[in-house]
């Protein structure tokens, strides 16, 4: 492929065309971009100011909460670091004066997805932040020669109910049909069968 741009040199524009992939911001629902949305399993590092007795570091438990002194329990599971401070702030702050509290994402182990199947390596994944079928594709190995590949279905659990996504490795690769290639959410399921 030859690039030529008048007085913009090839790897300029090369680099213009791939910084989008680097974007740190998570995609959600309708396009918006939020910061990380905490799942079980993470871990949080909340420090309130002058207040040893109140720097902890507590793990997301399985039902999406932790719990604090003084503010008992908290939700976290999808919401943000700033969601949580907030509510944390309303919580202390009846009985801190001028509280000044942080929280921090120190891991993301809950924010994972499994590749299961005719992969060289399947298991469970950690996304940082985010990856796409084909990323997740490739922390698994990439695909086995006995691989179907066009019957990759992401399995998929919203409000009770799964539902599984076409994903057509042939198609994707050959530059067609790359709405299929979606970032992936905490708890899929990509099965190569």
């Amino acid at each position: 492929m030859n690039l030529r741009i008048p007085g913009r040199s090839a790897s300029f524009c090369l680099l213009f065309a791939i910084l989008p992939a680097f974007a740190p911001a998570q995609e959600v629902a309708g396009g918006q971009t939020d910061g990380y949305l905490i799942n079980a399993g993470d871990r949080l590092e909340v420090s309130v100011w002058k207040e040893e007795d109140l720097q902890r570091d507590v793990l997301i438990r399985p039902d999406g909460a932790f719990s604090f002194p003084l503010a008992g329990n908290i939700r976290a599971e999808s919401r943000t670091v700033t969601e949580i401070e907030t509510e944390l702030l309303s919580r202390l702050s009846r009985y801190i004066p001028d509280l000044v509290l942080t929280v921090t994402v120190t891991d993301v182990g809950g924010n994972r997805v499994f590749v299961i199947g005719q992969v060289t390596r399947p298991g469970v994944f950690v996304m940082n932040p985010v990856v796409d079928v084909i990323q997740a594709l490739a922390l698994a190995g990439g695909t086995t020669p006995f691989a179907s590949l066009g019957k990759i279905r992401i399995l998929r659990r919203e409000n009770g109910i799964q539902k599984a996504i076409r994903f057509d490795y042939k198609e994707v690769s050959e530059g067609q049909s790359l709405e299929q290639n979606i970032l992936l959410k905490s708890g899929d399921i990509v099965v190569v069968p």
